[in-house]
């Protein structure tokens, strides 16, 4: 359809009004959704969703052995016992999603293969004027909302991130991204490169290990793993004596969140502890005689960048057995047969596989306006990572990287409940936040400390995220067991608060 075609059809489009547009059928806006019927029922809703169901990230990862890194116990839902191992598969996430979504009658609300194209604010109305597309029929449709809430994640979910190497175009075999994993591929027998060293990486590396001729996880340079088994012994103790499923649900909740938070000042007090504990698991795999020294000793502290879970060791497994080794060097260019390394060694391959990472995509590239002129969301100041200067009826779930995401889908969404209820007490029909007379001569600081947390994705695209301020209400400290107890207090009429 050409661009006139789809102008014409948008202005033919009766648009339909709610009073929350949810961005998103991922683990965010499902939960966001429960959170609406529950503390806020006769609320008209909608979510919007690209993909053709539900599951975001669930959804999109299809590559071998797709599990969580995060334990299901906080993963899930607060509302929602997990009764599984705690590392769950993809598809053991999306059962449990599915049972949310039916037990609350959710389903009705969503609108499948929905993309959105603009997002705009118009303070004359204090409303959004959604414009999307079906991407089965490429037809327009058209919403309007009073509040918008963007449950959509971080990343691109169409394309994965993948470095540009000299002489790709040389390589005979197949190159794939896990981010879009093609169903037609077969490894039996082949020689896979899996270029990486995070959870994507050591997830997929044992689990096709047994069909591959031999797997090699090509590191530019080591990353932290914790080892363990799939299994919470609290929790099979509790089951043994018949407990209530919630009521297991909330104490291993709280046993997990104390141990990790427990862990987190660890990291910080005592890292090189930390270092040779998380080390010395490996080592004990492994044996003796494996180099540890070069494979798996980050040069940074641990917690700078995210610990993977690596469940019954499977992956260190994997090298112990032969079928799959790991290669810590750096990528010189492709060759016809495999990758030259800077070392001088050749690394033959028939498939390679790009573990490389996501693009950021922070508003989930749509084409955002307040009052006609462009959003630079670089250019606002977070409020607790959730609202945005100049920003109004908006607020963004971003998880959390040290603990599981889905604890911060359920504080905001108790937060945008109480915000909303607040409003309508007021008899406002807007609110956006501001920094405040005391803030005047606050330092404004990139989105993240690169020296607290330094993932690439967040590094290679800082300058699109939000900037953050020196104190708690202007940044998303990443700290939850701090958060758990400051958002639930916000002061809703503080000066930051501006109402309509």
């Amino acid at each position: 359809m050409n661009v006139a075609v789809r102008s014409h059809a948008a202005t033919q489009q009766v648009s339909e009004h709610f009073d929350v547009l949810i961005v998103g059928a991922g683990i965010s806006g499902i939960g966001s959704a429960y959170h609406i019927e529950k503390q806020l029922p006769g609320t008209s809703y909608v979510i919007l969703e690209t993909q053709a169901t539900f599951g975001g990230t669930w959804t999109t990862h299809r590559y071998p052995g797709i599990r969580s890194d995060s334990d299901l116990h906080t993963f899930g839902y607060s509302f929602k016992p997990w009764v599984g191992p705690p590392i769950a598969t993809a598809e053991e996430i999306l059962a449990y999603m599915k049972e949310v979504i039916d037990d609350n009658d959710i389903a009705r609300h969503i609108r499948y293969k929905h993309k959105i194209m603009s997002a705009s604010w118009s303070s004359e109305r204090n409303l959004w004027t959604i414009e999307a597309v079906t991407t089965d029929t490429d037809e327009a449709r058209t919403f309007t909302a009073n509040f918008l809430w963007m449950c959509q994640g971080y990343y691109r979910h169409s394309e994965g991130y993948t470095p540009e190497w000299k002489g790709m175009d040389r390589f005979k075999g197949r190159i794939v991204h896990p981010q879009t994993w093609p169903d037609d591929i077969d490894l039996k027998d082949k020689r896979v490169v899996v270029i990486g060293s995070g959870a994507t990486a050591a997830t997929l590396v044992p689990n096709i290990a047994d069909d591959c001729a031999h797997v090699t996880m090509l590191q530019r340079s080591p990353t932290y793993f914790r080892l363990g088994r799939n299994a919470i012994e609290i929790a099979e103790e509790l089951r043994r004596l018949q407990v209530d499923e919630a009521w297991i649900h909330e104490i291993v909740r709280r046993k997990i969140l104390f141990e990790q938070d427990a862990f987190t000042k660890l990291c910080l007090a005592k890292p090189e502890q930390v270092k040779k504990e998380l080390i010395g698991q490996i080592s004990a795999v492994l044996g003796p005689d494996y180099d540890v020294e070069t494979h798996f000793t980050p040069s940074y502290r641990p917690w700078r960048q995210r610990i993977a879970f690596v469940p019954d060791a499977d992956l260190f497994k994997g090298i112990a057995s032969g079928k799959a080794s790991v290669v810590t060097d750096e990528i010189e260019c492709f060759v016809e047969n495999g990758i030259q390394l800077k070392s001088g060694k050749l690394l033959e391959a028939d498939v390679i596989v790009t573990a490389t990472g996501f693009n950021l995509s922070a508003l989930g590239d749509i084409a955002f306006e307040i009052d006609g002129k462009p959003l630079a969301f670089g250019d606002t100041v977070t409020y607790r990572g959730m609202m945005f200067t100049g920003v109004p009826n908006m607020v963004w779930v971003f998880g959390y990287f040290r603990a599981s995401w889905t604890l911060r889908v359920d504080l905001v969404a108790d937060f945008v409940c109480r915000l909303l209820g607040h409003m309508k007490a007021k008899g406002a029909k807007k609110v956006e936040v501001k920094l405040r007379p005391e803030d005047h001569n606050m330092p404004i600081l990139p989105w993240i400390d690169p020296e607290n947390f330094n993932p690439g994705y967040i590094m290679r695209n800082m300058n699109l995220l939000p900037k953050r301020g020196d104190k708690p209400e202007w940044q998303h400290s990443q700290d939850y067991w701090t958060e758990k107890n400051d958002i639930p207090k916000t002061d809703l009429d503080d000066k930051a608060f501006v109402y309509g």
